[in-house]
């Protein structure tokens, strides 16, 4: 990982001061590199030992950071990994233009590993997520989005660069098509298990712990599956209350939508959606030879069953 994060500073390096600013700010914010790890661990796992696993984990960190700059800006956000975020800072303007580098640098640096595949898998993931940012963007504010439109947004959204981070690994290492195809159904099932702990952390937790704002999806109109399963489960007066909350973004609601989530035995349902997953991956995953990193990933899988941040 240290080798990594020596790959993010030498490539964000910029003849324009404010991009060595804002990208210098975003990197030292740090974050769990969760992305940049599952594909070390797969290439390990399988063998590989090169230089340009650290150069391509950097790549799929700086995608990460892009899309980040990007979300803040489209959800308002002031405050993400216990500090403000870049946008609140610098400015919409700015953090748009400087994910945009990000994102240009990034295909540089793919292109300097000479992988037409690599080239394709993260081309590819860049315009997934695109299009999970236009879906959960159509989402907003809609009460009537179901379970089935909320798992396409977060597996197109978030588990598409987990997918893509581990069948990398996998194809720096040379593995055989099954085995690219086994690890990216984990990190496809890893995603989305960790953005189903992220939504149901945003009733749970608290904003010290998290990082970020407390209700800050409520506030943004989100229908998380949270809401979605309280909506299903709830009496008239509790479903209700959902709608509105969802439709006018009313943060000042959250303390009765709380309530509301945790009664219905939400988040109980949604901790379950994430443990199915984190199965699938588990299982995926142990198609490895055994080794410590193999140990390490599926350590990882409990992790992101038990986090609190």
């Amino acid at each position: 990982m240290e080798a990594v994060d020596r790959a993010i500073h030498t490539h964000l390096a910029s003849e324009v001061a404010l991009i060595n600013t804002i990208g210098g700010y975003i990197v030292a914010g740090g974050g769990k590199r969760l992305r940049p790890a599952l594909l070390l661990l797969v290439a390990q796992a399988l063998g590989f030992r090169g230089p340009q696993q650290h150069v391509m984990a950097a790549v799929v960190e700086l995608i990460h950071t892009a899309t980040l700059l990007h979300d803040d800006v489209v959800d308002e956000s002031s405050m993400r990994r216990g500090r403000e975020t870049s946008n609140a800072l610098f400015g919409n303007s700015a953090s748009v233009l400087v994910g945009d580098f990000l994102y240009s640098r990034a295909f540089q640096m793919m292109v300097s590993v000479g992988s037409m595949r690599i080239l394709d898998i993260l081309a590819d993931a860049t315009n997934v997520i695109a299009e999970g940012e236009v879906l959960q963007l159509l989402n907003m504010h809609d009460p009537e989005v179901d379970e089935q439109r909320y798992l396409q947004v977060i597996r197109f959204k978030t588990a598409k660069l987990f997918e893509a981070a581990a069948r990398i690994g996998a194809v720096l290492a040379d593995a055989d098509l099954p085995m690219q195809e086994q690890m990216a159904t984990a990190g496809r099932s890893f995603g989305t298990a960790f953005q189903l702990i992220d939504d149901l952390l945003d009733y749970s937790g608290n904003s010290a712990e998290l990082g970020k704002n407390i209700g800050d999806d409520l506030r943004e109109g989100k229908p998380t599956l949270p809401l979605i399963v309280a909506m299903q489960r709830g009496d008239a007066a509790q479903r209700a209350l959902i709608e509105t909350a969802i439709r006018e973004g009313n943060a000042a609601a959250l303390d009765d939508v709380m309530a509301v989530v945790h009664a219905c035995g939400a988040m109980d349902a949604v901790r379950h959606a994430a443990q199915q997953e984190i199965r699938i991956a588990e299982t995926a995953l142990t198609q490895l030879p055994t080794s410590p990193a193999r140990t390490s990933l599926l350590d990882l899988c409990a992790y992101s069953l038990g986090r609190t941040m």
